[in-house]
């Protein structure tokens, strides 16, 4: 019996935490990449015993996903993984949060230069890419459902959000350009543009308070979207049934975005 796997690429907190855990819920065999520090340990640690309460395989490795050399590695041991349970990915979340929030203009000299730019749009939008070339060339992805996270901040501004705004833009381009290049294999890519949500990455913006009271007023539901809210619906939308949909950027936020 074939197993399917689940890659989730930034698996330890928020989005794709509570990802990681639907999946495993309904049978998926877990392989989560992240990057914490000890600290941060605990958490991870008690993630990993839920998933593994769902009797499912999980493996988690803290790297650099960026990493061209990290991703070699990992793919070395997930053809391995993947050969002993005769599965292949299914399902590959792309949701790293992790870049620059410098702004690009500051009179006191610590503005966004090349080296932020560059890290932010390489983890952030690029490394989809480099993933998906290498799993498709290792021959590990079987009419996937590619799903990547992205923000308002692709069309909106927010103090000190450039970096990350610009990875964002560059993550829609990449996913609509992949979602023609991999049609001929079956395998569709989308972007998920969820609602603000009280994440450890957001926690980071600056303002974030007033962002996430802003958010809180204007979403119909009058309460902020949560990670599990848009868990569940990458979940329904990664059916074998929605090969028909691909290379669109799809709201998930009760309906926050379209209140003035």
């Amino acid at each position: 019996m074939k197993q399917k796997w689940a890659l989730i690429l930034g698996a330890s907190s928020g989005f794709g935490a509570a990802t990681a855990t639907i999946f495993a819920k309904n049978g998926y065999g877990i392989i989560g990449i992240h990057l914490d520090r000890r600290n941060r340990a605990k958490e991870v640690n008690s993630l990993l015993d839920n998933l593994r309460g769902f009797e499912v395989p999980v493996h988690f490795f803290n790297i650099n996903a960026a990493s061209s050399e990290r991703r070699s590695e990992v793919l070395s041991q997930l053809q391995s993984i993947l050969l002993d349970t005769n599965g292949k990915i299914s399902f590959f979340l792309h949701s790293l949060a992790f870049g620059s929030l410098l702004p690009f203009i500051n009179s006191q000299g610590k503005a966004a230069g090349r080296k932020h730019l560059d890290m932010t749009i390489d983890v952030m939008a690029n490394s989809l890419v480099y993933w998906t070339q290498s799993l498709l060339n290792a021959d590990l992805l079987d009419k996937t459902r590619i799903f990547a996270m992205t923000s308002s901040g692709t069309n909106a501004v927010w103090p000190s959000y450039g970096p990350v705004s610009a990875a964002k833009a560059a993550l829609g381009a990449h996913v609509r350009q992949l979602a023609v290049e991999l049609a001929p294999y079956e395998i569709t890519v989308n972007a998920v543009l969820a609602g603000v949500t009280d994440t450890p990455a957001l926690r980071k913006i600056p303002d974030c308070e007033n962002l996430l009271k802003i958010s809180k007023k204007k979403n119909p539901h009058r309460r902020l979207t949560t990670p599990q809210d848009v868990a569940n619906c990458i979940f329904a939308l990664s059916s074998e049934k929605t090969y028909w949909m691909t290379g669109n950027v799809i709201s998930v936020d009760g309906g926050e975005s379209i209140c003035a």
